[in-house]
């Protein structure tokens, strides 16, 4: 029988976790199209069909990529494993571009989840101490991964919150690029996590930083043109 103090942990622990993945909180994910706009404009992506194509094949390169990252930072959430795989992230990415995204916005949630989750004071004891630290960069996924653990996210779910966070990110991208309308953005999306993105989850998930390794190198290609793009909506 599951004691009162114990569903109350349960419960108090299900609203931060709810609250990470909150589109509100400000770490910038927003600001970032994953590459899309410059898919668009490099005509990769040029039909609604072409873009959910595109979502998928990100979803399966992300997962590929990144969440062995989020997996083994998750599975010890500490200083030393989060520092390691952070530089061991900024030495697979060799996207600029992409780089450069990964680290504002991890940086961001660092900060942002070392303010709002003051019942963990490890975080903010983490961040103080890496920022005296020159050789770290606060990649997202790492950090992500961090996080969740500190906040008793079981590993499973904090794989998948992952890979929703970026299925948000890339249909609202979508949408403010004027590819689909908000009620078209909202059933594909629906449609994608239900199978595609479920797929993409169990083939990845609980693999460890040292079997990384990208499906699409393609869209790696095109977003690291982002910056040659005469004209910019997002900063990746």
């Amino acid at each position: 029988m599951i004691g009162e103090g114990e569903r109350d942990a349960s419960s108090c622990r299900q609203w931060s976790e709810w609250q990470l993945l909150d589109s509100i909180l400000p770490t910038g994910g927003f600001a970032h199209s994953l590459g899309l706009e410059a898919s668009v404009q490099t005509r990769l992506v040029s039909s609604p069909t072409d873009l959910e194509t595109h979502i998928i094949h990100l979803l399966d390169n992300t997962a590929s990529l990144l969440l062995p990252f989020v997996y083994s930072s998750h599975k010890s959430p500490d200083t030393e494993t989060w520092g390691r795989l952070d530089l061991l992230l900024d030495a697979t990415l060799t996207n600029q571009v992409s780089s450069k995204a990964s680290i504002s916005q991890g940086s961001a949630l660092l900060r942002v989840a070392a303010s709002v989750f003051t019942e963990i004071p490890s975080l903010k004891t983490i961040r103080d101490t890496a920022l005296g630290e020159s050789r770290l960069r606060f990649h997202h996924a790492p950090v992500f991964g961090l996080v969740c653990g500190l906040l008793g996210m079981d590993s499973e779910t904090c794989q998948r919150a992952y890979l929703f966070v970026t299925l948000r990110d890339v249909v609202s991208a979508a949408t403010r690029l004027n590819l689909v309308g908000p009620m078209g953005a909202s059933v594909m999306q629906h449609r994608i996590a239900a199978v595609a993105a479920e797929t993409v989850l169990e083939k990845w998930k609980d693999r460890d930083a040292g079997e990384a390794c990208q499906t699409s190198p393609l869209l790696d290609v095109v977003q690291g043109c982002h910056g040659y793009l005469f004209s910019r909506l997002f900063c990746s």
